[in-house]
Parts: structure tokens; sequence; C-alpha cells
């Protein structure tokens, strides 16, 4: 159960940080609905899909909300504009985790965007070996929220729901 909430709550920070690594760098989302489908490779739960309420507002909170967090946990965050899209390389410290990270980031944001990340872990408990791991995050434009939905709500596998305007419950996610 305590690595299917770290699960949940990695989950949640990647679609955070995916959606608002940088309000400068990063367009702002079309308003609205985003159905967003996470695989994961060697994780007990491979896939996950989510759906997320948005607006411009919420999105520029979670860069602004996010970005402090970054800082206290990351060594290195640069987000890069390319060609094809973006490009994300980190170096950050979770709960004595260290984790380097490369994310390629395509698609308009206005009907649908792909996040593909690789990262590699070293630490953690009992100085665990290093971990390759793989996450794509598939992302894509429903529609209109739904009526009992307002912006910043996510709603994960299993109807766990909860608003990115509430960090605390986000960061409570978070491992130890």
């Amino acid at each position: 159960m305590t690595r299917k909430l770290a699960l949940l709550g990695s989950a949640a920070c990647l679609v955070v940080s995916a959606a608002s690594a940088s309000a400068d760098d990063l367009p702002v989302r079309k308003a609205g609905l985003w159905e967003m489908k996470l695989v994961t490779s060697g994780s007990p739960v491979p896939e996950m899909t989510m759906q997320h309420c948005t607006d411009e507002t919420v999105d520029k909170e979670m860069s602004n909300n996010v970005s402090p967090m970054a800082k206290q946990i990351c060594a290195k965050q640069e987000i890069k504009k390319t060609a094809t899209g973006y490009v994300s390389d980190s170096e950050c410290n979770v709960a004595g985790v260290n984790t380097t990270s490369h994310a390629e980031i395509s698609g308009d944001f206005n009907s649908a965007y792909t996040v593909k990340t690789s990262s590699h872990a070293q630490g953690g408990v009992a100085g665990a070996a290093g971990r390759d791991n793989t996450m794509t995050l598939q992302a894509k434009w429903l529609g209109a929220c739904k009526p009992d939905q307002k912006p910043g709500d996510i709603v994960m596998p299993g109807g766990f729901k909860m608003n990115v305007r509430d960090m605390d419950k986000l960061k409570a996610l978070l491992p130890k």
C-alpha cells in the first residue's frame, strides 16, 4: 500500500510538473478536462489513467507552487525549447533517493501532448542499487470539465480525488 501511494504521489508530481514545469517555457494547456495515461516500466502498477480539470489560472498557479518545491529538492532543473517541443533534464533528491531524469515533451497543449521520461534512481531504503525507469505520459483533451469538477481537480485511479491547489495533500503523498 505504501508503494502504491508513493507511485500515486510520483505520478501526481509528474502530472503537475509536466503540465507546468515553467510558465515561461511551456505553453498553458487548453482549459477543460484532460485525460492523462501514465505508462511506467518496471512498476507494480505499469499503467494508470487520471483526469485533470484545468484552466489557465490553475496551470500558472501550479507552476508558481511547484517551482519553489522543485528548487528545494532539485540541484538541477533545465527546460529547453527544441524543434519538436521541449527537453527537460533534472537531478533531484527525495527521501534519500537521488534521481537523474531526461524528458522529451511534444504536442500542441490544445488537443494532446506527450511526455517521455527516462530516469535513474540511486539510494533510498538501505542504499538500494540503481534503478532505471521509463515513463510515458499521454495527455488528451476531452472537452469541458464535468459539472462536479472545478479547475485543479485530479481524479486518480480508484476514484481518489484531490485538487492541486491543495499542495499539502500532494506533499503528503510523497515518500518521507
